[in-house]
């Protein structure tokens, strides 16, 4: 059974910063695509950052320079390095792993407030 169980989320000033963590189980970690996507409010899911078993890493413009993707294959965890965060950061975060098949996560709230 798959299992990414995102922490780390909670309220943050703008400016601010946060570290997401995913930890992973049932999967080969090592050779998934790890990810973190986004929700808003009245807003479709979407990209943030993923990470390939290389350690190859992409990112959506708007957060380019201010966030950092990285893995630790022995701890079998994900990372979101969130920096100078702003209010349209606010959302939904969800962990994903693309092993043939997407799975996610149950999701974390980031709340930047202005």
């Amino acid at each position: 059974q798959v299992q990414l169980v995102e922490s780390g989320g909670g309220l943050v000033q703008a400016g601010g910063s946060l570290r997401l963590s995913c930890a992973a189980s049932g999967i080969p970690f090592g050779y998934s695509t790890m990810g973190w996507y986004r929700q808003a409010p009245g807003k479709q899911r979407g990209m943030v950052a993923v990470i390939t078993s290389s350690g190859s890493a992409n990112y959506v413009d708007s957060v380019k320079g201010r966030f950092t993707i990285s893995r630790d294959n022995a701890k079998n965890t994900v990372y979101l390095q969130m920096n100078s965060l702003k209010p349209e950061d606010t959302a939904v975060y969800y962990c994903s792993a693309l092993r043939m098949t997407q799975y996610w996560g149950q999701g974390t709230q980031v709340t930047v407030s202005s």
